[in-house]
């Protein structure tokens, strides 16, 4: 079972159109979404046959800004969300939300590392995220951080952070974010699936 996938965890749509994600990601990877009835919020959970990978959130909730883009929030496993907000910190990244306790599912921060990626340290306690067989297809199978600078990101999450991720993981790119490779029974001839603007990101795709 994939208990991480590169040390991420967990996924969260954040997209405009919740109803418009659910139609398109079901279409294209086989993504389920329901309501968790055994969640107190009642928030949705996204499910590749029986193994939960993700949640959604609404982007017109008052939470978020106006005018926040669709986008997927990375989770990333760590010993010490707290330790490791800090020493990201002083690594160079800049905090967007302090660490805070997510009720005993685990505590969280979000940050934006030096290189421009913005991800989430997630310290489980009762949640540990996802679990699922490697080659369950419409599951998360890899991880790209694309930045100016692959080689010094490398050593940020590996040295500063103590996340063993493959450096090849790390690539050049215009445009600085982690990515999830989601991977497919049959490679198809582009290699991302595209949703309408408001529903979410671009996903790319990999033959398991």
């Amino acid at each position: 079972m994939n208990d991480t996938v590169d040390g991420f965890c967990w996924l969260d749509l954040k997209t405009h159109d919740p109803a418009g994600a659910a139609a398109f990601f079901g279409t294209a990877l086989g993504w389920r979404f329901a309501v968790d009835e055994n969640d107190w919020r009642r928030a949705t959970k996204i499910s590749v046959g029986p193994y939960r990978i993700g949640g959604v959130s609404d982007l017109s909730a008052p939470v978020y800004p106006p005018g926040t883009e669709p986008h997927i929030a990375h989770y990333l496993a760590v010993a010490d969300a707290g330790r490791g907000a800090e020493a990201a910190v002083a690594a160079g990244a800049r905090l967007v939300v302090p660490p805070f306790d997510a009720g005993d599912q685990g505590r969280m921060t979000t940050l934006v590392d030096p290189y421009g990626a913005a991800v989430s340290l997630w310290e489980a306690r009762e949640f540990t995220g996802w679990t699922f067989p490697p080659g369950t297809p419409g599951a998360p199978l890899r991880a790209l951080h694309t930045s100016g600078d692959p080689d010094a990101a490398h050593r940020f999450y590996d040295g500063t952070l103590g996340v063993r991720i493959p450096r090849d993981r790390f690539v050049l790119g215009d445009g600085p974010g982690w990515r999830l490779v989601i991977g497919v029974r049959e490679t198809p001839v582009v290699h991302e699936v595209r949703p309408p603007e408001a529903v979410g990101p671009a996903l790319l795709l990999d033959r398991i």
